[in-house]
């Protein structure tokens, strides 16, 4: 597993275009540690893990297992959990609404 972390995380890096130095100040580790990770031959904590993640831009699922979400769905839930308990309860009406009606066009 940790293999393919290492992987990811590389892949993620080199799709942005930045350095293993770079990285590794931004996680807080030094760069020995960033090429140990890439090669899979340290492990990553949760903190590490976290901040990975944050400067990717992706979930830490994504990172550990490859699941991708949906970004959309994934902005949708960032979004919701700020609101409050009332406009959640109207959106989730909204959204129950839409449903209904999507039922009677195919039905």
């Amino acid at each position: 597993m940790r293999d393919e972390l290492g992987l990811r995380i590389r892949k993620a890096r080199e799709g942005l275009h930045i350095s293993q130095d770079y990285l590794a100040k931004r996680v807080n580790i030094n760069r020995t540690a960033m090429v140990q990770i890439e090669n899979g031959n340290r492990n990553v904590s949760a903190d590490e893990l976290s901040a990975f993640s944050e400067v990717f831009g992706i979930s830490a699922d994504e990172l550990l297992n490859g699941k991708k979400f949906d970004m959309p769905q994934m902005v949708f839930a960032r979004s919701f959990s700020e609101l409050d308990e009332t406009d959640q309860n109207e959106i989730l009406n909204l959204i129950e609404f839409k449903k209904q009606m999507k039922a009677k066009r195919t039905a």
